[in-house]
């Protein structure tokens, strides 16, 4: 078992910047992924982001060059750095992490872009 817990979401301007920040309740080294996804209203949960135990990231191609994932294992936390954003990053914002045998998901937090 893992409680994961996001913060550093907000209102932020068009154009502006934010980092998210997931933190695990034990270690996060036996992860093989941490991932990030958002769910905007009316749609479906979209994956975002997610960066493997060895650093490899992947990224959805709507945040590919404005979006870095990372992961702090010493720490037991993820990191989302959203730059340049656009009013259709708008959305609850869920941390993911994926074990062999389960996913385990944060509560989310809320990130809203409007001028």
């Amino acid at each position: 078992q893992v409680q994961l817990v996001e913060s550093g979401g907000g209102l932020v301007q068009p154009g502006g910047s934010l980092r998210l920040s997931c933190a695990a309740s034990r270690s996060i080294v036996s992860f093989s992924d941490m991932g990030w996804f958002r769910q905007a209203p009316g749609k479906q949960r979209e994956f975002v982001a997610r960066v493997s135990s060895g650093g490899t990231t992947h990224y959805a191609e709507s945040v590919k060059a404005r979006f870095t994932i990372s992961r702090d294992n010493a720490k037991n936390t993820v990191y989302l750095q959203m730059n340049s954003l656009k009013p259709e990053d708008t959305a609850v914002y869920y941390c993911e992490a994926m074990s062999i045998t389960t996913n385990y998901w944060g509560q989310g937090t809320q990130v809203t872009v409007s001028s």
